[in-house]
């Protein structure tokens, strides 16, 4: 590398370099082999995929991407006479390259612009390939993306000028510190997203005041505190999803959920789940429907003397609330939940997203192995779900924790990704199975709860369904589909952002926006186009829509404090199971 080519960050820009002809002897070599070993690659995982009867539209993408190879090279060498690029907004907003070298610099410029030539010539690969179905393609396609994320040439110290730059300018101290980081993690089987110090339970962050009333080997039950003269008759319990730490809806106060409905004048109580252990091995399905949800749900009827609760479902926590709603009205006792909040939750798998690509024989049989102690390590899940935003919440570390060896930062929602849960074995297999591999919860009488067959359409109880418009963990399309299956009255919102921010998005944060729509719509694609665009937070029409069935105030006091009533309290929020790995 020259010496103008490795200018430090923040120098006034030089005028572009001539080179002579032994350095583009040198460059043209060294990024001709790159481009070689990158498409060897990409072909490589091509071949391997199933048979290729018709060999034509690969042979044509390979003859399109020389020929367009040829055109990058002549913008390369002769850059006064080429074409100027014309770059996709999506990939001039790439993040990886926002640094002005990737611009500037003509040799990182090449390597930037030959890195996307060959990405999006072997996605058309792929998308050339026939003879195989659409899951069989749908996987070669994730597949090959995560490939493109990991030859990214951001993600090597000599081919990303911001390292090269900081190599020079540490004397290699950064690839030292960046080995330490990257040896501790290993040493963790976790990488490291977020400073581990700057957060602690009931300090920072899962601080809104309030008692746990209950503990079972499932679950531990929290009754908050209230901050009104009077609340609601109805309570509101929440059910967050097990694969996570219930926190995510109590993170610092300006953006804790818990904390809002509380002053919203609500009888908040959520559900801490416990992470499993080999004492879960024979845990199941049913046992979160009826040990967990509807024990939790009769266990706050008797507490405050009522008849029905407010529920929320997160997640998968959601789908399994559907199946609660369902054994409940089989049973005659679907009265015992006045209205059902879901956010982000499936409960028909046929538009599943790419985590349904996760979901086969060999899968299964790793899950198996893995979890022979009976319980699936926490880590397992959080690593399948880095790989779905492998470019944010992989890559993008190993370039700034690894390679530049930056300190790290504090953030609590990536605080909250790292402190995973571990899952029961056998209910985590049934639930890919039964769910994403063979669609049954939508199959009327297909699955049985405690014996009890269930079906979604008998479902009546009046439902809010929140998605994400970006989510890529339970697609948009996937949840609009829980407005086909149940039979109640149903308001469906579409939230900005995904899977968690479109869920954590306090009204005093002024961020993203949400869609509604009162008319009727056979479709998600219907909805958005005749839905109106609302600025700012969705939780302000969700308390509007629960306020419709509220059924009146009751004084703060008695029972509606924790551990004033028959529940006595155990302990302090956020309690005991939220510590435990």
């Amino acid at each position: 590398m020259t010496e103008s080519t490795a200018k430090p960050t923040g120098t006034a820009d030089p005028a572009l370099p001539t080179m002579s002809l032994e350095e583009m002897q040198h460059w043209t070599q060294m990024l001709g082999r790159a481009q070689q070993m990158m498409l060897e690659q990409g072909i490589d995982l091509m071949e391997r995929a199933p048979a290729l009867p018709d060999p034509t539209g690969m042979l044509k993408v390979q003859t399109d991407f020389w020929t367009d190879t040829m055109k990058l090279w002549q913008r390369f060498l002769d850059p006064a006479n080429a074409t100027p690029v014309d770059e996709s907004p999506e990939r001039a907003r790439d993040k990886r390259f926002k640094a002005k070298q990737w611009h500037d610099d003509p040799v990182f410029a090449f390597i930037r612009q030959s890195y996307f030539l060959i990405a999006d010539h072997m996605l058309k690969g792929v998308d050339a390939i026939d003879g195989v179905d659409a899951k069989q393609k749908e996987q070669l396609r994730f597949a090959t993306r995560g490939l493109i994320d990991a030859m990214s040439p951001t993600n090597f110290p000599t081919t990303n000028p911001l390292v090269v730059e900081k190599i020079i300018e540490t004397r290699g101290e950064n690839l030292l510190k960046g080995m330490q980081n990257m040896l501790a993690d290993m040493a963790r089987g976790q990488m490291t997203q977020s400073d581990t110090s700057a957060f602690e339970l009931g300090r920072n962050v899962a601080m809104t005041p309030g008692k746990v009333i209950k503990r079972t080997p499932l679950y531990e039950l929290i009754h908050y505190a209230p901050t009104t003269e009077k609340v609601g008759a109805i309570p509101l319990l929440i059910f967050p999803p097990w694969i996570n730490r219930f926190y995510i809806l109590d993170l610092t106060p300006e953006k804790s959920f818990i904390r809002w409905a509380v002053e919203q004048g609500l009888s908040v109580f959520v559900v801490s789940w416990k992470s499993a252990d080999a004492s879960m091995k024979d845990v199941t399905w049913d046992d979160y429907v009826v040990r967990g949800q509807i024990d939790a749900i009769d266990t706050v009827r008797a507490a405050l003397d009522v008849e029905s609760v407010h529920a929320i479902g997160y997640c998968v926590a959601g789908t399994t609330l559907a199946a609660t709603l369902a054994l409940l009205e089989a049973r005659g006792e679907a009265a015992k939940v006045a209205t059902a909040t879901f956010f982000t939750a499936q409960v028909d798998f046929s538009q599943a997203g790419e985590l349904s690509l996760f979901v086969d024989d060999e899968q299964l049989k790793m899950i198996r192995q893995v979890g022979k102690d009976g319980y699936l390590d926490g880590r397992y899940m959080a690593a399948t779900f880095n790989l779905l935003r492998g470019r944010d919440l992989i890559w993008n570390y190993v370039t700034n924790n690894y390679l530049l060896g930056n300190d790290y930062a504090p953030f609590d929602l990536l605080h909250w990704n790292a402190d995973v849960t571990n899952l029961p074995a056998n209910w985590h297999l049934g639930y890919l199975t039964d769910l994403y591999r063979d669609n049954r919860l939508v199959q009327a009488g297909s699955m049985t709860v405690d014996g009890t067959p269930i079906d979604l359409t008998t479902i009546k109880t009046p439902s809010y369904i929140q998605a994400g418009r970006e989510d890529h963990i339970a697609p948009p399309e996937s949840v609009w589909k829980v407005t086909e299956h149940f039979a109640g009255p149903l308001r469906f919102v579409l939230a900005g952002s995904g899977h968690i921010a479109g869920v954590v998005n306090p009204p005093s944060a002024g961020k993203y926006q949400y869609w509604t729509n009162d008319e009727p719509a056979d479709s998600l694609a219907a909805f958005v186009a005749g839905a109106k665009e609302i600025k700012g937070s969705w939780w302000p029409d969700w308390r509007q829509w629960i306020a419709a069935a509220d059924g009146g105030a009751v004084p703060a006091t008695g029972a509606r404090i924790p551990g004033g009533g028959s529940a006595a309290a155990l302990g302090d929020a956020p309690g005991e199971y939220v510590r435990t790995r």
